[in-house]
C-alpha cells in the first residue's frame, strides 16, 4: 500500500525518557530538549522537501502501535527505541513486520557503555544505526533517510 501525496513523509520516533531530555543526566545526553531536536528536525526536513512527523512514547505499545499506523503513510523511519534497543522483541518485529526502512539513533554511543547497552534488537531489522553524537545523530539520520527516498543510498544491509 503506497501513500498517494508524492512528498515523502519521514517518522521519528523516539523511545522512553526522550521526553526528559535537557534535564535527563546531561553530561551524557545533553542539554537540548527533545522539542528542541524535533523543532530543528522540522526545519532540515522543510529545507529538503520531505514531510515529517515527531511521535514520543515510554511505552513499547505506544511506539508499536505508531509503526503499524505508518504502513502505508510514511516511506522512511527514524527510531531512538532507548532502553527497548537492548529488549524490545516486540519493538523489533514491529519494525520488521512493517518493512518500512528504518534507521537506528542513540545520543551515546551504546558500543562504548555499559556492557549490556551495546547489543541492539532493533539494528538488524533497520538500514543503518548513528550513536554517539548527540543530537546530530537524529540529523545525519534525516540526511541519510532523503538520500535513500531520492535513490542515492543502499536502501538494505
Amino acid at each position: 500500500m503506497r501513500r498517494r501525496n508524492p512528498v515523502a513523509k519521514v517518522l521519528v520516533l523516539h523511545g522512553p525518557n526522550m521526553d526528559l531530555l535537557g534535564a535527563r543526566e546531561p553530561e551524557l545526553y545533553g542539554f537540548q530538549t527533545l522539542r528542541e531536536i524535533n523543532d530543528r528536525l522540522q526545519a532540515l526536513a522543510t529545507e529538503r522537501g520531505v514531510t515529517l512527523e515527531t511521535f514520543q512514547s515510554n511505552h513499547e505499545g505506544g511506539l508499536i502501535e505508531r509503526i503499524h499506523e505508518a504502513l502505508g503513510e510514511v516511506d522512511f523511519m527514524i527510531i531512538n527505541p532507548g532502553g527497548y534497543t537492548h529488549y524490545g522483541v516486540s519493538l523489533r518485529d514491529a519494525i520488521a513486520a512493517v518493512g518500512i526502512p528504518t534507521i537506528e539513533v542513540h545520543l551515546t554511543n551504546i558500543h562504548a557503555r555499559e556492557p549490556f547497552r551495546s547489543s541492539s534488537l532493533i539494528s538488524p531489522v533497520t538500514v543503518g544505526q548513528i550513536v554517539g553524537l548527540g543530537a546530530q545523530s537524529y540529523e545525519l539520520a534525516l540526511a541519510a533517510a532523503i538520500d535513500v527516498l531520492a535513490g542515492k543510498e543502499k536502501k538494505k544491509g
